[in-house]
Order: C-alpha cells, then sequence, then structure tokens
C-alpha cells in the first residue's frame, strides 16, 4: 500500500454532507442536525453507497476519524451526537467517564478470520501467544486490538505486564511494524488485510476469542434533544448494512473510493467486517462486563461505573419493530 493510501486511510478528516430538508415533524429542538462520527471506511461509505440517506428529514454532518479513540473523544465531548465504534473502546470511554451511552448494537455475521488480530513479520520467530512475553506490540489504547491482546495473555496465564505495549494510532502503528521497531501489532481490518498482503503473519486471530461487537454510541445530553434524529438515523444504517450485505461489490467500489484501499482490500475488508443488527439485551451486556473486567485487571482502568447504565435500549423498538420509510 502506498504511503499516499496509509496516510488517506489514517488521517482525521472533516467531511460536511447536507442531506434533505427539514420536516415538521421534527420538533425546533432536534434543530434538524444529527452531527455523525464516522470511523473512515464504515458507516459513511456504507449510507452513501445505499443512498439511504437521501430524503432524510435533516441535515448529516459527518466527521471522519482514522480509530475509534478519537471517535469516542469526539462523541464524548460534545463534537458529534452519534458515533459508531465496537465494544471494547466503548466501555473503555465509559469507564473512563466519558458521557456516553449504547443505544444499538451490531455483531458479526460470521466469524471471518483476520478481521481482527495480532500480526507479526512473517520471518517473526513468534509464533503463539506465548511467545509474546518480552516483546514490543503496538495497539491503540483502549481499542479492540487492545483487547484482543489482554485476552490472549489472559487465555495462556500471562500477566499483561510481561509483555511491552507501545501505544499508536493505525498509521504510526504500521509505519513501526514496517520498519521492523516493533515485535507484533495487534489491529483490525482493513490494517489487518494491508498487511497480510505485504507478508505479514496472524499469531492470534480474533475468531477463536470471539469477533467484538459493534455499537451506536451517543452523547447522553443529545438522547433526548435528538431522540427522533437518532431513531430515524438507525433505521436508515439497518438498512444500509443489509444493502451492503446484498451488493458486497458495489459496497467495495465505494468504500475503495472513500478510503483509497485497493479495490481487492477494501473488499476483503467488507468480507471480514460483515455485521447483522441485534437488540441490546443481557447478553450484549454481560459482553461488556467482561470486558471491562479485563481491562480493570490489567490495572487500566477503575470499572467502578455499572455497566447497565451504559445502555440507552429505548431504541431498540424503533429499530426492530418499525418500517423503514
Amino acid at each position: 500500500m502506498s504511503k499516499r493510501n496509509v496516510a488517506i486511510l489514517s488521517a482525521t478528516l472533516v467531511a460536511v454532507a447536507g442531506l434533505g430538508l427539514a420536516a415538521a415533524t421534527f420538533k425546533r429542538s432536534d434543530d434538524n442536525i444529527l452531527r455523525v462520527a464516522n470511523q473512515k471506511g464504515q458507516v459513511r461509505a456504507m449510507m452513501l453507497a445505499s443512498g439511504v440517506l437521501k430524503g432524510a428529514p435533516y441535515t448529516v454532518e459527518w466527521s471522519e476519524f482514522p480509530a475509534a479513540q478519537p471517535l469516542l473523544e469526539a462523541v464524548g465531548g460534545g463534537a458529534a451526537d452519534l458515533g459508531l465504534a465496537a465494544d471494547a473502546p466503548f466501555i473503555f470511554a465509559y469507564q473512563s467517564g466519558s458521557p456516553v451511552k449504547a443505544i444499538a448494537v451490531q455483531a458479526p455475521a460470521n466469524q471471518a478470520s483476520e478481521a481482527l488480530a495480532i500480526l507479526v513479520k512473517n520471518g517473526s520467530q513468534i509464533r503463539s501467544a506465548q511467545q509474546l512475553v518480552g516483546k514490543s506490540i503496538a495497539t491503540t489504547r483502549g481499542s479492540i486490538g487492545h483487547h484482543l491482546l489482554l485476552q490472549a495473555l489472559e487465555r495462556v496465564h500471562i500477566p499483561a505486564d510481561k509483555v511491552r505495549v507501545t501505544f499508536l494510532p493505525p498509521g504510526d502503528a504500521k509505519a513501526a511494524f514496517d520498519s521492523g521497531s516493533i515485535d507484533a501489532w495487534a489491529t483490525w481490518t482493513p490494517y489487518t488485510n494491508v498487511a497480510i498482503k505485504e507478508g505479514a503473519r496472524t499469531v492470534v486471530d480474533a475468531k477463536d476469542y470471539g469477533l467484538p461487537l459493534y455499537i451506536d454510541i451517543a452523547h447522553a445530553d443529545s438522547i433526548a434533544p435528538k431522540r427522533a434524529l437518532l431513531a430515524d438515523f438507525l433505521q436508515r444504517e439497518a438498512k444500509a448494512v443489509a444493502w451492503a450485505r446484498a451488493h458486497p461489490d458495489q459496497f467495495a467500489q465505494v468504500l475503495a473510493r472513500e478510503t483509497g484501499l485497493p479495490l481487492d482490500i477494501a473488499r476483503a475488508s467488507f468480507d471480514r467486517n460483515n455485521r447483522v443488527s441485534r437488540p441490546i439485551d443481557a447478553k450484549v451486556i454481560a459482553h461488556e462486563q467482561d470486558i471491562t473486567a479485563r481491562f480493570r485487571d490489567a490495572g487500566l482502568i477503575e470499572g467502578k461505573r455499572d455497566v447497565v447504565q451504559a445502555f440507552d435500549p429505548s431504541f431498540g423498538q424503533v429499530r426492530w419493530n418499525n418500517k423503514f420509510h
């Protein structure tokens, strides 16, 4: 992958898209603007490709981020009303005091390999999680890659402090991995796809641990005044996810244009990151409680906030039972 494409993929960009006119059904307090934080190559690309936002009775303002951590900082800081991120960074932000709420959940459609993995160079001596002891591993703090590393160490009874973790954003982590200044990289698609195509090898694959959930996350103070907008957006997002599953090649073309990824990498990225909507239930909450415990046991958070209070299930009825118009 060229340096230019890595820069395109990793940079924090801001794009504003005006989509539709305000409608009388939305109250003035909603402001008819929904500010959506997007991890590059995810929700925005899918919704643009499917055309589901055409005719939306409000304006969507998009902000683009290279990873979940800065996206969650934007939502938690009130710069965005809504954003999609994985389970681990969501609960990490929540337990760190961020005023965020989970309002909808998506689960992997299949246990695709190499969607999330710990990678090494092909010539590395590292062949298992046990051999990560004393090695330098790059990931993003509180990310799904970070959580996978903790899961892998836990399974083989190795304390988290027995490895040297370097916290880097994805673009910097790739540069460090390519240069050989780190021994391993815990990362996710499309970075896994790119690295494997360039000769990296998987040491730990998340399909053996359970792939992460993805969560629509709202700023707590946006829920009441923008409930109608959020509910409508979730319905359109669900339709976009269904469209992408039915038209993977068309979506891959849009994804390639949006991210600068080669078409084959974009297609593989979708195959390894295909998701379906699911309701918030006791299993989802228990899943987040387990992640909280794992981060807490590693000394990364105090984990004192009630995980149940991190979820607002009131949007579930709208998302699952109402027809899309």
